[in-house]
């Protein structure tokens, strides 16, 4: 018997759809659409301001948490006609990075992180950054869209000088899609959500918490509704939102996370 035989899985995301519902038909699942975040756009009107201020070297640290918001930031630079400016300025910086995909994409551009995360969340690269950031300096904290208020909370703490550099905005669900998905994991009609990124984690959760619903939707998740997250990220802001079991597979692609839900299904017991 297939392990997903039965199974009602929702996929929150929008990306490869078709994929992932073939993989969970395969399994014997049956894939359940539910895009929990919305489209993203880039904000070219304040990004030009902020990459021309950034260039000038007026800040003592750069905190970096995504690998493609550092690329679009420098392919921005670089049609600003600013981008060896861009490298120069990251170089002789002291930078900050949360997650691999960001250290990877600093490396090709020849720079070695000062601080990073030890487990891929914006919680780790907190606890690394307390031991070498001083207070009242000078900040340049790039975000993918998705406010981060544990290192917001931190760099306050701290009283430094930050400017939050958001090369994409987020842009939330439809509310009935919201509506429709809260309804589904409360009264369980729904077996597992498959988060594949930090948005859609915050949309749903701040819609249940909105409209009440709250502590009904972290009740069903502990018990009957089985959370997947694609990787560390995604997992460590489904965990700030009150979450304790959550099943994160050990390489961070999209269908691995569907082989993870197997798995848990077969040894019946959380994946944390």
């Amino acid at each position: 018997m297939k392990r997903l035989e039965g199974k009602r899985i929702v996929l929150a995301g929008s990306r490869k759809l078709e994929e992932m519902s073939k993989i969970i038909t395969n399994l014997g699942g049956i894939p359940v659409l539910r895009p929990a975040q919305g489209t993203t756009f880039l904000d070219d009107s304040r990004l030009e301001d902020d990459l021309r201020e950034f260039v000038t070297g007026k800040y003592d640290w750069l905190i970096f948490t995504t690998g493609l918001g550092i690329e679009t930031l420098y392919k921005t630079a670089e049609n600003l006609g600013i981008g060896q400016e861009f490298l120069t300025t990251i170089r002789q910086s002291k930078v900050a990075a949360r997650g691999y995909k960001t250290v990877n994409v600093l490396k090709k551009m020849d720079v070695i992180p000062l601080v990073r995360d030890d487990d891929g969340s914006t919680a780790g690269l907190v606890r690394a950054l307390k031991k070498e950031i001083p207070r009242n300096t000078k900040v340049a904290l790039q975000l993918h869209g998705d406010p981060a208020p544990k290192l917001i909370s931190f760099l306050d703490e701290m009283q430094a000088d930050y400017k939050e550099i958001l090369p994409y905005q987020h842009i939330p669900p439809k509310q009935e899609i919201l509506e429709q998905l809260v309804d589904e994991v409360v009264s369980t009609k729904v077996d597992a959500v498959y988060f594949t990124s930090t948005p859609q984690g915050r949309f749903l959760f701040s819609f249940a918490r909105e409209q009440g619903q709250l502590e009904k939707l972290l009740a069903a998740f502990e018990k009957e509704v089985v959370a997947v997250a694609v990787g560390k990220v995604t997992a460590a802001s489904l965990r700030d939102e009150g979450l304790k079991r959550v099943v994160v597979p050990d390489l961070e692609r999209m269908g691995s996370g569907i082989i993870a839900l197997e798995k848990f299904y077969e040894n019946e017991q959380p994946t944390v």
